[in-house]
């Protein structure tokens, strides 16, 4: 009989920290994307999907950029969920992470479970990690929530036994979802019913992909000859698969056997059952399939150059086997957005387990022979229509039914939204009591018309910036707090004229002006004009730090102290005012001047003065950029800039071809 329990994971981890007291204003540049040249000789549905409704910015959603690479032994809130053949493990606080699927009757990980818990910036919004089984909602890429916590609770299953409920409302979307996992009495396989609504009248954007992580020791396998192929210079080809046409090449199911970090989206053919394997040496390992309208598969891999290498041990510990991952999604490609109508959903149901092949048939070098070994031994397990009478079974009985013990409890802001809209989501609640501190002055808003300034000093509050909330501030008495909000809300809507005069008009009565003029400088720059922008950046922060006592300064005036004095130094640099730079780097906190993106920010300092032989030796001395992001090259840039040796191994994340 399945049980679903509460435990607790202990783990090396290093702490996520605060958030960044500065919201997301800049347009979003994902890494994923693809040039205007490929774009215009793509199939036009995939064009049409790759195009809609890109992101702004991600707002309203936090950047989450406070965690370091110090790692100690955590307590980390788990629940497990387990049958006589298999245990699930699930981190409610960090997105609702599958850590790990342990096959008890097999004996054996069915994923690449990560021995530690180390925060990178993959995500759209800054902190992930690797590993285990991870849903992602709201845009291409990893979803804002990798590492927050999702509304957790008890649920009865279709089956009548216990089921685990995730929810919570994605925000870059403004939309709930709901992911639903339980093990059917003396299955093999965990069932995942997920559940994307759309409660207002307009239609949304939705993004999901569903990606597990897997030893990178595999072949991988799914049912197509044909893969979309997606790499970090750009371009988007499709391609035959696994080897090329003219045959006796490289076998791409292997990733091992790539060079450069990739994505291989296969082209399964209309009808085609959906599925996904990894597979060893053995021919045993996981497999992964779904209902329908799941329809996109892929594999990703790091790849055998030093890029690859050295990013697979920055998201673990020394010694660790890489990883690659198996995914599955709503689209082809995971730079596609589809349109969910108003008062619509999104609902499927996938399932993981593990799946036994001949291995002569499902390694050898017959492509279509290891597909069949590999669909005969999944039909044998879990046939196709043992799939569709779960979901239907699952949406009929189980999905709406309301949580009966609850587990764990996320974020505020879907009450808040459950409040202002007055909607009705059978199965998943949003109690006003989850309402936080962060949602406090938002109600004050909905109840009164009139948004609170925040405590005299404080930072301003997080944002909201739907046309709801927006309307909302457009009719509330105008004060500093209120225009700084509502410049927020009209620049995300993409009325950036509109934005610059409302920060312009707080600007004029604000005590504290720091956050406006930091809002008027992310214009500015994005409007092309860099030396005004460097001199709004830099009085941001010279307002903050006249305004705090470097004696008495606490420590969120430190983390705002920290920001404002990177992006100006950043920001001086770019427009030539290296002189400028210096004295806004003499005021910076201390400690922050000891972090490693404070230590490349001091090379490029030192460069900006001529100081090269200086610079070399801030590299030569050491230091880890712990925000570093996906795709960035800027320790190589740097480092070109310095010498015209090799950039060191410890620098290498390079994803792409030279």
């Amino acid at each position: 009989m399945t049980t679903v329990r509460r435990a607790v994971l202990t783990l090396p981890a290093a702490p996520l920290g605060p958030d960044s007291p500065l919201p997301a204003l800049r347009t979003h540049h994902g890494t994923h994307a693809v040039d205007e040249q490929t774009l215009a000789e793509l199939p036009r549905d995939m064009a049409r999907g790759i195009g809609h409704a890109p992101l702004r910015s991600l707002l309203p959603a936090p950047v989450r950029d406070g965690y370091g690479r110090e790692r100690t032994p955590t307590d980390l809130d788990a629940i497990v969920i387990e049958n006589d053949r298999i245990r699930a493990t699930v981190l409610p606080g960090l997105g609702g992470r599958v850590h790990s699927l342990f096959h008890k009757a097999g004996g054996r990980e069915l994923l690449y479970r990560n021995p530690v818990i180390q925060p990178a910036a993959f995500a759209l919004n800054g902190a992930w990690f690797s590993g285990g089984i991870e849903w992602n909602i709201g845009a291409t890429g990893h979803t804002t929530l990798s590492c927050s916590p999702l509304h957790a609770a008890v649920v009865r299953a279709p089956d009548g036994g216990r089921m685990l409920r995730l929810w919570e409302w994605e925000r870059l979307r403004d939309l709930p979802f709901q992911v639903d996992l339980w093990l059917p009495d003396g299955s093999d396989f965990l069932h995942v019913g997920v559940r994307i609504r759309n409660p207002h009248e307009r239609p949304a954007p939705v993004y999901w992909w569903s990606n597990t992580a897997v030893p990178e020791d595999r072949r991988v396998i799914a049912p197509a000859d044909a893969a979309w192929h997606h790499g970090y210079e750009r371009s988007l080809r499709r391609l035959p698969f696994p080897v090329p046409e003219s045959g006796g090449g490289t076998d791409r199911s292997y990733p091992l056997n790539g060079d450069h970090a990739a994505d291989w989206f296969y082209d399964l053919p209309d009808g085609q059952r959906r599925w996904i394997a990894a597979l060893d040496a053995d021919g045993t390992g996981l497999v992964q399939t779904s209902t329908d309208p799941l329809r996109g598969r892929k594999l990703f891999l790091w790849g055998r150059e030093r890029g690859g290498r050295r990013w697979q041990e920055w998201l673990t510990e020394p010694g660790t086997p890489g990883y690659a991952e198996i995914q599955a999604g709503l689209a082809r490609t995971q730079l596609e957005h589809l349109e969910l109508p108003g008062g619509g959903e999104f609902s499927w149901l996938e399932a993981y387990g593990p799946l036994a092949a001949d291995p002569a048939a499902a390694l050898g070098d017959d492509w279509g022979a290891a597909r069949e070994a590999v669909e005969g031994g999944l039909a044998e397990a879990l046939p196709r229509a043992a799939v569709d009478t779960a979901y239907t079974a699952w949406r009929e009985q189980a999905a709406d039914s309301g949580p009966e013990t609850v587990l764990a409890v996320g974020s505020g802001w879907g009450a808040l939204e459950v409040l202002r809209g007055h909607f009705e989501l059978p199965g998943t609640p949003f109690p006003e009591s989850t309402l936080g501190p962060e949602q406090e002055p938002w109600r004050a808003l909905l109840d009164t018309g009139v948004l609170p300034a925040p405590e005299k000093g404080a930072a301003p509050g997080a944002p909201l910036v739907s046309s709801p909330w927006r309307d909302m501030l457009e009719t509330a008495p105008a004060d500093p707090s209120t225009e700084y909000h509502l410049g927020i809300a009209q620049w995300h809507a993409g009325d950036r004229a509109q934005a610059v005069r409302s920060w312009e008009r707080g600007l004029r009565e604000a005590a504290v002006r720091w956050p406006l003029l930091r809002c008027l400088a992310v214009a500015d720059r994005e409007d092309g004009h860099p030396a005004r922008a460097a001199e709004r950046f830099a009085e941001a922060f010279t307002d903050h730090t006249d305004h705090t006592d470097q004696a008495d300064r606490a420590a969120e005036d430190e983390v705002v102290s920290a920001a404002l004095g990177r992006e100006a130094v950043t920001a001086l640099l770019a427009a030539g005012r290296a002189g400028r730079a210096r004295e806004t780097w003499k005021r910076l906190p201390e400690e922050a001047r000891g972090r490693g993106a404070f230590r490349l920010l001091e090379a490029r300092l030192l460069l900006a003065e001529g100081r090269k032989d200086e610079a070399r030796a801030v590299f030569g001395a050491g230091f880890e950029v712990a925000d570093l992001r996906e795709g960035v090259e800027i320790l190589g840039e740097v480092w070109a800039e310095i010498t015209d040796e090799p950039l060191p191994y410890a620098y290498e994340f390079r994803m792409r071809p030279s």
